[in-house]
């Protein structure tokens, strides 16, 4: 309401002062007499003003219609003027208009719509940084590969999209299977941008694959570097890597590397299992029992295994059964309940020939929790103490159909392995094996025939029957009325 009265005010006082001006030129005396070219004009004071004012909006039209003309000329000649930013800015609307539309239409999902809408964004904006981006993008949606490859190696040519265009081939060639270009691509991707997550993770799983331990340890020590990798668990991967070089160097015939390699991985992560194994192992080759004892005492305390077991066996090759038995005593108190502390046991006491307490030591682990190994021990058991071929048959058939029991196997895809390995060989993922029970239930059919001859001796032409009771066992093996030997029992072991 205020500024209503101040602009009401300021209109009267400037109608005021131009009647006020009007009427002294009216009332003044005198005039303007211009004289040219032998013409007289003679002008009041008032028509001066009028003259002076006429003069004046003419000499500005004339100034404004000459810049006119001198800013078509330039728009022609193809310069910067008013006129081409007017036509600039109409036609960036229109662009960044179809580049919406586009975006839109690659959320929901058509494609062919969005490449047209890109197409349209890049003829008005002509920014291929943008509209390149969405038409890869479309052109994987509706399917078309060679033209979404085409415009990520558009991108390639710009500095600022040169990583998308390198991660967008990247993920072609991975989908394709050409790893050996996607392993070129994740390098120079981790090069442009070392700190990206999703690079990190497809350079070091592509390098494990290939085995190339030396660049997944450096992409492993870029993942903790920038923070994407816990430290617990860089020091567990970097086991593995370390263990897988050492295997690999192994294979190459240079035991003193492998050894140091393996120490290496099983100083770096104590509770993996073939880290401590092939250390271990190594010590044993040098001469070292007791840093072997050590190492898979505390591999033991961690988790027992099989593995473990027959790498503390080695260390004393051609011991008795019953100093190997005493021998064992340490590590079996560790965890005397465990599963396989307790096969452990009880294969210790097959190889001793002490039946009963063998018995006693796998208790009712062959009922409770059944496989392949806990059922063909109590087979020996039950040989070795005399029961009947019919009982020992009996125990074998479950044996043969029971699931193995612990394996290693792949957390991600469930594939079981028959040994340790740092990629799973299904689905190709890095450190995911792990020592357990598969969860489909895993058959152990070739455990039981191994482990077959080794319990009863030779076996003759097997037949296919189904045994349902004790009385109806399959004829499929003969037993050999020899009894069971330490030897034979100690090598049952699956």
């Amino acid at each position: 309401m205020l500024w209503l009265i101040i602009k009401v005010a300021v209109f009267i006082a400037l109608v005021g002062a131009v009647t006020f001006g009007a009427s002294f030129l009216l009332e003044l005396e005198g005039g303007v007499r211009i004289v040219m070219a032998g013409v007289e004009i003679n002008l009041t004071p008032i028509k001066a003003v009028m003259a002076l004012t006429v003069l004046i909006l003419a000499i500005w039209l004339l100034m404004r219609l000459a810049g006119m003309l001198v800013a078509v000329l330039r728009f022609i000649n193809g310069d910067e003027t008013a006129l081409s930013r007017y036509f600039d800015r109409n036609r960036q609307e229109k662009g960044y208009r179809a580049l919406g539309e586009g975006m839109l239409a690659l959320a929901s999902g058509e494609g062919a719509r969005a490449m047209a809408e890109a197409s349209k964004a890049e003829k008005y904006l002509r920014k291929p940084a943008l509209t390149d981006l969405i038409t890869a993008q479309a052109a994987e949606l509706a399917g078309d590969k060679s033209k979404a490859e085409a415009a990520f190696k558009r991108l390639l040519t710009n500095q600022k999209t040169r990583f998308v265009g390198v991660r967008g081939l990247l993920r072609q060639k991975l989908e394709a299977g050409d790893t050996d270009t996607a392993l070129k691509l994740a390098k120079s991707a981790f090069a442009l941008k070392p700190r990206h997550s999703e690079v990190q993770d497809t350079l070091l799983q592509l390098q494990a694959d290939k085995g190339d331990w030396k660049g997944a340890r450096a992409t492993l020590g870029a993942k903790l570097k920038y923070g994407a990798l816990p430290r617990d668990v860089h020091k567990r991967r970097d086991a593995v890597l370390a263990l897988s070089e050492a295997r690999d160097v192994l294979d190459e015939g240079k035991s003193i590397e492998a050894r140091e390699a393996a120490i290496e991985a099983n100083r770096l992560s104590p509770d993996l299992i073939p880290a401590a194994v092939l250390a271990a192992r190594s010590y044993i080759e040098a001469g070292k029992p007791a840093k072997a004892v050590r190492v898979i005492n505390k591999a033991w305390l961690m988790r027992p295994h099989p593995d473990l077991a027959a790498a503390f066996a080695a260390i004393e090759p051609d011991e008795t059964p019953q100093a190997r038995l005493k021998r064992f005593a340490k590590l079996l108190r560790v965890h005397p309940d465990n599963r396989e502390t307790r096969l452990l046991e009880a294969e210790l006491n097959l190889a001793a020939e002490d039946f009963p307490a063998a018995r006693r030591a796998l208790g009712d682990l062959a009922e409770v929790d059944p496989d392949a190994r806990s059922l063909t021990i109590m087979a020996a058991i039950e040989r070795g103490e005399g029961s009947s071929d019919a009982v020992v048959k009996g125990w074998l058939a479950r044996a043969l159909s029971a699931p193995r029991g612990p394996q290693w196997c792949c957390d991600n895809c469930q594939h079981v392995h028959t040994v340790w390995r740092p990629v799973c060989e299904s689905c190709h993922s890095f450190d995911t094996l792990s020592w357990r029970a598969p969860a489909d239930g895993v058959v152990s059919t070739p455990t039981g025939l191994e482990m077959l001859p080794l319990l009863i001796g030779p076996v003759d032409e097997p037949e296919t029957k189904d045994a349902e009771t004790e009385e109806d066992v399959p004829d499929a093996e003969v037993i050999e009325d020899a009894p069971v030997t330490g030897e034979d029992t100690a090598q049952a072991r699956p």
